[in-house]
């Protein structure tokens, strides 16, 4: 518990001590926020904010981590390095997309097609190593099978263990995908992605540490109910660095922003959520714990799929915190009531994982 505590807390001083440190860097070299045309009005304004914070975000989560482990121990588990890997690989991703938008100044940055290739590139490395490197008990990180709130029947290797790899790959890869893209669409109101993130990782520290007191690996009697989850100690510190992190960057980052994450913290703080779900064994349970995210993608698929087929659109813009936006709600206003939405549905998905346990054990 004390490791946990340590990683939130350096990672919390690291961003909210050294985020003004960067302001300060980005505004002498002019790295400011290109904003689109076509959005909202009241977003003209925010033009030239400095904008990469996701940098800050990534670096404190790595500093709470190792310092963690170097300040309590033991040292760091093969699940926490790979998940920092995902977080890092992303990270990269976006930062050159970041880089792009501000060095040419234009609202696009690396083309869909690169920005995919290097999503998967880092997505592929991250799933095969993922199930690679058995324990003493012969648990990999990742397990072949599709999870809910624990692995199911249903297994990725039915069809013989090379093809049963390439599966899994291509599955954790579109997990990878889709919530990286997730948290990026959110990441357009100032404070929105960076709060909703906080519940999101606090829920994954509140599953983890669950999931160490109740590991098949440490029970005397192992039952049922218990967890088959490699490294469930080392990936509470990991979700509690990125809660720290998060949690001191908003202080910059909420409204008014004085800086914005950017698609480098956006993309890492989404393959983050996907590497818990898939290390954790809650690949579907993280649709509603991560609910708000899964909403703006929903709302964006809508609009564009509906203006596709009839020219009209459903929302006057989306994703879904603009349609707000342009009915004359407040910045301030939307973010607050969409964190309460996300709140609701981390409780939901963590009260539904309890009580799942509750109900087998």
């Amino acid at each position: 518990m004390i490791a946990i505590l340590v990683s939130a807390g350096l990672s919390l001083l690291v961003t909210l001590f050294g985020t003004p440190l960067f302001i300060r860097f980005l505004v002498r070299r002019e790295y400011g926020q290109f904003i689109r045309q076509d959005g909202p009005t009241a977003h003209f304004t925010k033009r030239g904010t400095p904008t990469m914070g996701g940098v800050v975000i990534i670096l404190a989560t790595m500093i709470g981590y190792f310092a963690s482990h170097l300040l309590i121990g033991p040292g760091p588990s093969i699940s926490g390095l790979l998940l920092l890997f995902l977080i890092v690989g992303l990270g990269v991703i976006g930062f050159l997309d970041d880089f792009i938008k501000i060095s040419r100044q234009r609202s696009l940055g690396l083309n869909p097609a690169g920005k995919l290739i290097g999503q998967a590139g880092v997505g592929i490395a991250f799933a095969y190593l993922a199930t690679q490197f058995p324990n003493a008990n012969n648990r990999t990180p990742a397990s072949l099978n599709i999870s809910f709130l624990r692995d199911s029947n249903i297994t990725l290797a039915h069809w013989g263990i090379g093809i049963g790899i390439v599966l899994f790959i291509i599955w954790a890869n579109f997990l990878i995908t889709a919530w990286s893209n997730a948290v990026n669409l959110t990441d357009g109101l100032d404070g929105l992605a960076t709060g909703a993130s906080i519940f999101v990782f606090t829920a994954y520290t509140i599953i983890s540490m669950w999931q160490l007191n109740q590991n098949c690996q440490y029970l005397t009697n192992p039952t049922g109910a218990c967890y088959e989850v490699r490294d469930p100690w080392d990936l509470a510190i990991v979700a509690a660095a990125l809660v720290g992190a998060c949690f001191g960057f908003l202080w910059w980052n909420g409204s008014p922003a004085q800086i914005f994450m950017g698609d480098t913290g956006s993309l890492a703080l989404g393959g983050a959520v996907a590497g818990f779900s898939i290390f954790t064994h809650t690949q579907f349970l993280a649709v509603l714990i991560g609910g708000l995210f899964v909403i703006e993608v929903i709302s964006d698929v809508i609009q564009i799929g509906f203006f596709k087929m009839t020219r009209k659109r459903v929302f006057r813009m989306a994703p879904l915190h603009h349609h707000f936006e342009l009915k004359g709600w407040g910045e301030v206003t939307i973010v607050i009531r969409f964190w309460m939405v996300a709140g609701l549905f981390v409780a939901l998905g963590v009260g539904l994982f309890y009580g799942e346990w509750v109900s087998i054990s």
